[in-house]
């Protein structure tokens, strides 16, 4: 198969809001983890993540406990709240339209994301994105173990997860854009044909305007059109 491919990021990208922040504000809410503790250590490695700072390991064994320690019903239902609460209303208009753009034009729909699959799998139906490559939460007799599995799709691990799914698919591909916020997606950025920041951050701006890649907001609630 030989198709243009449309990948985005999800989180401050198409979305108003980061998914895994919130769900850990969810899970404070929900009383399911300590709020003193957690509101903490949540913020902690969001600030991590924003300065490029983040090991990635020692984030996932913090963000997937919660799941290991909650029976998976209720989990479920929790998530059924979370996306009605916390998502449709930071789904950004213009980054549904976008996304809209892309699919008329023919082309394939991705979203890869380092947030884990639990949490973003109703977000990519959402925006009816048929293809999601999310870092794997571990499960065993049907339960969350509290660990990944796999390589994290998190910086040069999206390349690879993006390679894996090329390789399985027999795809080639005519073209690949993608669309990120995130200096932790610069590697992804460079891999692509066409690179697009969407609301940066004020590293990957600097790097999107010396290496003249365009640069959009999916904030101002005009919509843009697919580039190029």
């Amino acid at each position: 198969m030989t198709v243009q491919l449309a990948i985005f990021d999800l989180d401050n990208t198409l979305l108003g809001g980061d998914s895994d922040y919130l769900w850990g504000q969810h899970l404070m809410d929900k009383g399911a983890v300590s709020r003193a503790r957690f509101e903490v250590e949540n913020q902690r490695f969001m600030e991590q993540y924003e300065a490029g700072e983040l090991d990635i390991d020692t984030f996932l064994a913090f963000a997937l406990a919660p799941l290991a320690q909650t029976p998976k019903d209720t989990l479920l239902a929790w998530r059924r709240e979370f996306i009605d609460t916390h998502i449709r209303p930071r789904v950004l208009p213009a980054a549904q339209a976008l996304v809209d753009d892309h699919r008329a034009r023919g082309h394939g729909l991705m979203i890869i994301t380092a947030t884990n699959r639990f949490v973003t799998e109703p977000i990519a139906e959402l925006f009816n994105i048929p293809i999601l490559l999310a870092t794997e939460p571990e499960m065993h007799n049907d339960a969350f173990t509290g660990r990944h599995q796999g390589t994290p799709t998190f910086r040069e691990g999206k390349i690879t997860a993006l390679q894996h799914w090329l390789d399985a698919e027999g795809a080639m591909m005519e073209a690949m854009h993608f669309y990120s916020d995130s200096r932790n997606d610069l590697p992804l950025l460079e891999h692509v044909d066409h690179p697009v920041a969407v609301d940066p951050d004020p590293t990957l701006e600097a790097a999107a305007r010396a290496r003249g890649w365009p640069v959009l907001t999916l904030r101002s609630g005009e919509v843009p059109q697919a580039l190029p």
